[in-house]
């Protein structure tokens, strides 16, 4: 098929590599425009431009496709559909009927539960023992569209948002493959979503990864997990920021809601409303991210201090 590709971050890299990997015609590449990253505020080019540089790929970085510009020059391509994975800008109702087998969305969730911007980070926070990849034919609602096939993943005890993110990229990208070869060949029936079941991953804010040690352990072991690489789970440790990059729910007989119960040579066991969390990976304020027992020899922390005051 030829087609458009709609993608910016790590996730949409995986499932364009696997698209040219099997020799599809990718008509023209459409990116996020380069944003300003890391310390010095440089312009830096998406993971799929980058990718789409290297393989000579026509690259296309517009601001909106709402304009007449645009719009004309994605029929221009001739393309038979458009895929899009984790592309950042809204497709208008112009665009989605542009192309005869329509935009395809590669969803990293088993709609209907988690759409929407976070599906990821969100089945980790609250607890899913399985997500997936959806592959989904675009409406104008939010992953509202008819699935032409799903795959599920199990989400690991140990797994983070990074971890999970890495796995169900790969399965995108098998999974958008097989869709479009059995889409082309009249074998893939697009399934509407069943109304029970939806949920909504809405964005994450910074201000979710901040640690309530009144929580149980439990739901703050999930924070840490789901907010690793970023936004960070983060506490305060005698005035400073601390972030927490790693850490395992523990069992404590008397548990107070952010003291620090006990210092071992391997974590920190800090009280929760529920339990206790052992913080097995720290980083300081403008320091490096370190294993407990490396964060030990060069900061004591002793017990009965209090996190998050």
């Amino acid at each position: 098929m030829r087609l458009v590709f709609a993608g910016t971050p790590a996730f949409a890299e995986a499932a364009l590599e696997a698209l040219l990997a099997v020799g599809q015609d990718i008509a023209l590449v459409l990116t996020q425009p380069d944003r300003p990253a890391g310390r010095g505020l440089q312009a830096r080019r998406s993971d799929v431009k980058a990718l789409g540089q290297a393989r000579g790929l026509d690259i296309m970085q517009p601001s909106t496709l709402k304009s007449q510009e645009v719009v004309e020059r994605l029929r221009a391509t001739g393309a038979d559909a458009m895929v899009v994975a984790a592309y950042g800008l809204i497709l208008p109702p112009v665009v989605l009927d542009l192309f005869p087998a329509g935009c395809i969305n590669i969803h990293a969730s088993l709609l209907p539960r988690w759409r929407g911007a976070a599906p990821i980070q969100r089945a980790i926070l609250a607890g899913d023992v399985e997500t997936g990849i959806s592959i989904m034919r675009m409406e104008q609602g939010l992953d509202t569209g008819p699935v032409y096939l799903a795959e599920r993943v199990p989400i690991l005890a140990a797994d983070t948002a990074g971890s999970l993110h890495d796995r169900l990229a790969r399965v995108g990208g098998r999974c958008i493959v097989r869709a479009l070869a059995e889409l082309e060949s009249g074998q893939l029936v697009a399934v509407p979503q069943p109304v029970a079941g939806v949920t909504y991953a809405r964005k994450i804010e910074k201000s979710e990864a901040l640690i309530d040690w009144r929580l149980a352990a439990l739901s703050i072991e999930r924070q840490v997990r789901a907010f690793n690489p970023s936004p960070v789970a983060n506490t305060t440790w005698r005035g400073e920021p601390l972030r927490v990059w790693s850490a395992r729910a523990h069992e404590h007989p008397h548990p107070e809601a952010g003291r620090v119960m006990e210092v071992c040579a391997q974590s920190i066991i800090v009280g929760c409303g529920n339990g206790a969390l052992a913080l097995l990976e720290l980083q300081r304020a403008g320091g490096k991210r370190l294993l407990a027992a490396d964060f030990l020899r060069g900061s004591r922390m002793d017990p009965g201090e209090m996190l998050g005051t």
